[in-house]
């Protein structure tokens, strides 16, 4: 299902943007109308694959899961509705994230519901969040559901920040590499180009090689520059189509242990999230359309969406599941144990858990593994810079002792 970006006023003309996840434009313009938004914009939101809690942009997750906590203790202690949301608004950090609970008072106050009350902050309660307080709501069991949702965004949160650190340390060293590198190409280099300019003989190739360098990258780095740009520009351009992203987010997923950290990551996600919406009450269709829509790699939604058509013609969930490469044999032979005993949540959380410490394991592995190859990188090029620069003394001091 599409995800749609707005802009707009409300009625007393404060700009309000967010997310919608409707089947279509038309649904998602009805929508904002109903909820008397003056639209400016509305457009369609490409999934990406970058690994990160969809729905979040409005405040960070920590923030939305120590609400929730919070949200899910006081309604647990007898709290009414009401007050509960007024409490919370006056303990947000965030300006922002204060009116917006100040709003969702308001309405809850007037009669609506708590799930349309926060529905129509989708760039803070997304769809996820927004289905399942609809089932605490229906089933009376608000102050469970919310803290099922918190230790969710916890554990998808710290999910995310592993990930992040696996990605973090190899950009770092790359960074440092290259800033070395370009240091010595455009200060060090042309200091040996001075001296080797009186030097009567040929120079050695490597030392040729290197000055060169040194010259484009000190007179010609605009091209240097130029052909990046470029080169993110139609990398972005080919991501935004269909073809793009099937062909680079297969592509992230086999690159050798990053791929797998992703990989682990992915499955993590998708368990935690479909084992959280089958606990709690949320139809299985509507469970998987709304974990395709948090797949955050194209692949996996599809293989997701397959899933929820295999439903729907009277499948199993594990069948779809085993034609995807992505998912391991033993994550398929658990979910079809889980659904044959009943137990389909239970199971889909224990693969969420174990899958968390996996991660844990590939990250750490990545690091191990990356650490020395950036290092002999390092030392190739700076070392090999450095002999050539020395090349020629060589041959000047085997000149003079000749």
């Amino acid at each position: 299902m599409p995800s749609f970006v707005w802009k707009g006023r409300n009625l007393t003309g404060q700009h309000q943007s967010g997310v919608l996840t409707l089947d279509s434009r038309e649904e998602a313009l009805n929508f904002l109308r109903k909820n008397r938004i003056l639209i400016t914009s509305v457009r369609e939101k490409r999934q990406g694959i970058e690994i990160k809690l969809p729905g979040r942009s409005g405040v960070p997750t920590r923030d939305l899961a120590v609400f929730t906590r919070q949200f899910a203790t006081m309604i647990d202690s007898g709290l009414p509705l009401v007050q509960c949301l007024e409490i919370l608004a006056k303990q947000a950090t965030k300006e922002h994230f204060r009116k917006v609970i100040a709003e969702a008072t308001s309405d809850v106050e007037s009669g609506a519901t708590l799930t349309d009350a926060l529905a129509k902050h989708p760039a803070y309660f997304d769809n996820l969040y927004s289905n399942l307080v609809a089932a605490g709501e229906a089933g009376g069991i608000l102050d469970t559901i919310l803290g099922r949702l918190a230790t969710y965004i916890e554990k998808a949160d710290s999910l995310k920040r592993k990930v992040k650190s696996a990605l973090t340390y190899p950009a770092v060293v790359l960074t440092v590499a290259l800033g070395v590198t370009i240091f010595m190409l455009t200060a060090i280099i042309p200091t040996f180009a001075r001296l080797f300019s009186d030097f009567g003989a040929e120079l050695p190739l490597p030392t040729r090689m290197v000055l060169v360098l040194s010259n484009f990258v000190r007179t010609a780095w605009w091209i240097m520059l130029g052909l990046v740009v470029a080169a993110g520009v139609a990398l972005k351009r080919f991501y935004a189509t269909d073809r793009g992203q099937h062909v680079l987010d297969r592509a992230i997923l086999k690159v050798p242990v990053l791929g797998d950290v992703l990989k682990k990551a992915s499955v993590a996600r998708f368990t935690r999230t479909l084992g959280t919406l089958v606990a709690s009450g949320v139809p299985i269709l509507k469970g998987l359309e709304i974990t395709a829509e948090t797949a955050g790699n194209v692949i996996i939604a599809d293989a997701v969406k397959e899933t929820r058509n295999s439903i729907g013609q009277g499948e199993t969930i594990a069948a779809p599941l085993a034609k995807c490469d992505v998912f391991p044999p033993m994550v398929v032979q658990m979910i079809a144990v889980g659904e044959e005993t009943g137990a389909l949540d239970q199971m889909l959380n224990k693969i969420a858990d174990f899958y968390d410490d996996e991660v844990d394991t590939a990250v750490a592995t990545l690091t191990s593994v990356i650490e020395p190859v950036l290092i002999v990188v390092m030392g190739v090029i700076v070392g090999g810079m450095v002999v050539a620069m020395y090349m020629p003394m060589f041959e000047m001091v085997k000149a003079v002792s000749g």
